[in-house]
């Protein structure tokens, strides 16, 4: 092979260079053929169709990555774009392009773009190299004894323990600048519109890119961890690891985040909360195997007998939920913090969603499509998990007659309202015996601490115990 053949590393949700599957191998590829290595990033232009906080966090990630792929000599080249058009223009620019490497979706449009470009590229003669990187198992390798994929996560979750876990790939950066190569001068349209997107971020954001990722990372495990089991639900004491937009944008691989933690273990021995944060990287895995097995989760129940459901179209109360004015403190200043932050805790996911489905006896659909435009680590098995979990249409999900109590829930785990107050400031003042139902407080009350109902703060919008039984006989009346 000539020195002028090239191995493409095709980066999409991978943004880093560090236990990087395809560019592990990639420079495998370079060194056994003195081939030389090319970074692209593909623009695909009806998923920028619009731009939300998601899109400006992404981004922002890209620039960082690639900024630090041109340290070490290996400059990001934009392709924009339908799919194929964008990678024949490509082979039309560098025809020395013998193979190309990614790390492979499995669910949604991922996983079809990426069944069509396989076969089109080795239509084209190039050769195809695919991996299992954005999970520690990929949504076929863990199967029951028997054959066959599990439905619910305690059995799963055994299995996936039992298997042996992939190595984290480990990248010589120093050795990248050997390979990397520049053709980016014929690549002007994909930079100017990668700018244009850049042009669009308006958010100031303070931790991105790798280094953040592995500090966040230390930081918790070596400081928080122990206490993770205890103190996660609480959303007031910022006890989890805020890793998740680092694992959305592919800025942490789960293998560097599980030997870590395996590091931890080994320094300071068993901890519950060590374990049960494995399991949340488990789940990833469990919910990405699900959206592959059920591919058409995103728009129908996995629950067929719960696919006719007439569900609620108020949406004047989807406004309410959306803004946080639903009068029910907990599920406010968690619809405040995602509209504020692009995040939510995850407990609090679990609070809102209940609300919406149960509560309002509105479609998981909307609620779905709502966190996919607002949540910076928006995963959509993830998210498409979580949200028929509580709408109890999904796999493994809360069963339809296990109603979360909004107030509740907002006693066990603020139980002095300090993260209510942090994004309601209308409640301030309310002491903490009011600060769950606001709407308790007599009118000498509202006046005394400055949080007059219906006008600085809304009365309920539901009555919890009659929507309760409400959407209890909703769900009975299609059960089969």
């Amino acid at each position: 092979m000539s020195q002028s053949d090239v191995v493409v590393v095709w980066f999409r949700q991978d943004l880093r260079l560090q236990d990087h599957k395809a560019l592990y191998y990639a420079m495998k590829d370079a060194e056994q053929h003195n081939r030389s290595i090319m970074a692209v990033f593909h623009i695909h232009p009806a998923l920028n169709e619009s731009f939300t906080v998601r899109h400006d966090y992404f981004f922002r990630t890209v620039e960082d990555v690639a900024q630090q792929a041109q340290e070490y000599k290996i400059p990001f080249h934009f392709i924009e774009g339908d799919t194929e058009d964008a990678f024949r223009h490509l082979l039309e620019k560098v025809p020395a392009i013998k193979s190309v490497h990614f790390n492979l979706d499995e669910v949604g449009f991922g996983r079809k773009r990426d069944e069509h470009m396989t076969h089109w590229l080795e239509t084209e003669g190039i050769q195809v190299h695919r991996y299992v990187d954005a999970h520690i198992h990929g949504a076929e390798e863990v199967e029951k004894p028997d054959g066959g994929f599990y439905s619910v996560f305690t059995p799963y979750y055994r299995r996936w323990s039992s298997l042996d876990k992939p190595a984290v790939f480990n990248v010589d950066k120093q050795k990248l600048q050997q390979y990397g190569t520049d053709f980016t001068k014929h690549f002007q349209g994909g930079s100017e519109s990668f700018q244009n997107l850049i042009q669009k971020c308006t958010r100031e954001w303070n931790h991105i890119g790798e280094k953040s990722a592995i500090q966040r990372l230390a930081y918790f495990l070596h400081n928080k961890v122990k206490a993770y089991e205890e103190e996660r639900d609480f959303p007031a004491k910022r006890a989890t690891s805020m890793i998740s937009p680092y694992l959305k944008c592919g800025v942490l691989s789960p293998r560097t985040v599980y030997h870590k933690a395996m590091e931890v273990q080994q320094e300071y021995g068993e901890a519950k909360g060590l374990e049960t944060f494995v399991s949340e990287i488990a789940w990833r895995d469990f919910y990405n195997m699900i959206y592959y097995v059920h591919p058409n989760c995103k728009d129908e129940e996995i629950s067929s007998k719960y696919q006719q459901i007439d569900w609620n179209q108020d949406e004047e109360l989807f406004e309410k939920w959306k803004n946080g004015e639903t009068g029910f403190p907990i599920v406010d200043a968690a619809m405040k913090q995602i509209n504020e932050i692009g995040w939510m805790h995850n407990r609090l996911r679990m609070v809102v969603a209940s609300f919406l489905t149960k509560d309002y006896l509105m479609d998981w659909r909307k609620g779905e499509r709502y966190f996919q435009d607002h949540l910076i680590d928006y995963d959509p098995a993830s998210n498409i998990g979580g949200w028929q979990w509580a709408a109890s249409t999904g796999t493994d999900a809360v069963p339809y007659f296990r109603v979360f109590n909004p107030t509740r829930q907002s006693e066990r785990f603020d139980p002095d309202g300090e993260f209510i107050k942090r994004y309601l400031p209308a409640l301030k003042h309310v002491p903490k015996k009011y600060i769950h139902e606001p709407s308790k407080m007599t009118e000498a009350e509202q006046e005394k601490y400055g949080c007059i109902i219906g006008k600085d703060y809304p009365e309920p919008t539901v009555d919890h115990k009659v929507m309760r039984k409400k959407a209890i006989a909703m769900f009975e009346g299609n059960e089969e």
